[in-house]
């Protein structure tokens, strides 16, 4: 179906995500070189090694050229030393690198083992290369860190991509299975009717209602606030609402159930379980009654399994009923949604047996 908005296919916008999750410059040598150096930028004391290693290994290419160079170079090697331990190696290891430096330029190069004097324009030149490393040192430290933090709106941002793909997926699914539903739906209802045309009114009345309290069952489900209800509140809700639509006046329904962990599916097919139990008392257990009571029990009964009983305090079932042997749409849809719930469902015994009904539900939760 559409609706003349042009979707991008799901191809296209995986695409575009890698494309955003990569950046425009991941051909660039320096974005792969900020990826090459994670790793050893996150790594506990490999980072301070390799720092020092590149002091040493500046200091003695320093040595090296010594003898090539003019007098007034006392940091030329160092320079890249601290550039170099800053990007690959992090902040800690950068510093370290400059203070090394800056103390192994003065004393070997400048001050007592050069036996030079320490004076203005050496001073001058000992702070110059404190400013340019501290600069050097604060760019690229910020450079990682914007990385940082764009990597993590990255991830986030194909995170939150992935849960509207899955619940897209999902609503796709749940709209499916309401259709095939309700296709089974008009199905039993057209073989009632076929038996007897007179009852053509009463099986789309039934059908009209039925489809009415699967669009209660999904404004519940996807409100945004009763995504967090607890298992008791949300069949209390149902249940009212349930009672409300059918216009009765003095039935009450109490809820006593643990919080399950059931899936948006389980708790999709629970609810149009209970709600077709409690249609069918709201509808045959208080004929002429005037006040009434509904209860949902639901108690464990082992490893994932749970044992649901709904109950009311109306008129009962004639003596000789036989639900097992029933022809009726509702107790068909109630055995089907039990089935899909990987449970069964049979009638409980009452305390009272002349009085009310009780329809008892076994499932498990996987």
């Amino acid at each position: 179906m559409t609706d003349g908005v042009a979707r991008p296919r799901d191809s296209d916008i995986v695409g575009e995500s890698k494309s955003v999750a990569q950046g425009r410059g991941d051909g660039s040598l320096f974005w792969s070189l900020v990826r090459a150096a994670q790793p050893l930028r996150r790594h506990p004391w490999l980072a301070d090694a390799v720092g020092v290693a590149m002091f040493a290994v500046s200091l003695a290419l320093r040595f090296a050229v010594d003898g090539v160079l003019p007098p007034g170079f006392p940091f030329l090697t160092f320079f890249p030393a601290v550039i170099l331990s800053t990007f690959f190696c992090g902040l800690r290891p950068g510093i370290t690198c400059a203070a090394l430096s800056a103390f192994a330029a003065w004393f070997f190069f400048i001050g007592p083992a050069n036996g030079m004097r320490v004076d203005g324009q050496s001073l001058m030149a000992l702070g110059f290369f404190a400013v340019i490393a501290a600069i050097d040192i604060t760019l690229i430290h910020f450079t990682f860190s914007a990385a940082d933090r764009l990597r993590t709106e990255k991830e986030t941002s194909a995170r939150l991509y992935e849960s509207q793909r899955t619940m897209f997926q999902e609503l796709q699914h749940r709209v499916a299975n309401n259709m095939q539903f309700v296709a089974a739906l008009l199905t039993l209802q057209k073989r009632k009717v076929g038996q007897d045309a007179r009852q053509a009114i009463t099986a789309l009345d039934e059908a009209r209602s039925r489809l009415d309290t699967i669009a209660r069952i999904h404004r519940q489900l996807y409100a945004p606030e009763r995504l967090d209800l607890p298992t008791d509140q949300y069949l209390s809700q149902l249940c009212c609402d349930l009672v409300t639509a059918s216009g009765a006046t003095g039935i009450s329904c109490t809820v006593d159930a643990p919080n399950l962990p059931l899936s948006v599916t389980q708790l999709t097919t629970l609810s149009m379980l209970v709600a077709e139990i409690v249609t069918n008392s709201l509808k045959h257990a208080f004929v002429d009654a005037d006040a009434g009571v509904i209860a949902i029990t639901v108690l464990p009964c082992g490893t994932d399994k749970y044992e649901m009983t709904v109950a009311d305090d109306g008129r009962g079932l004639p003596p000789d009923a036989d639900l097992s042997r029933s022809e009726g749409l509702g107790w068909r849809i109630i055995q089907s949604l039990a089935a899909q719930l990987g449970g069964k469902v049979e009638l409980a015994n009452r305390v009272e047996p002349s009085r009310g009904t009780a329809v008892r539900v076994q499932f498990a939760v996987i």
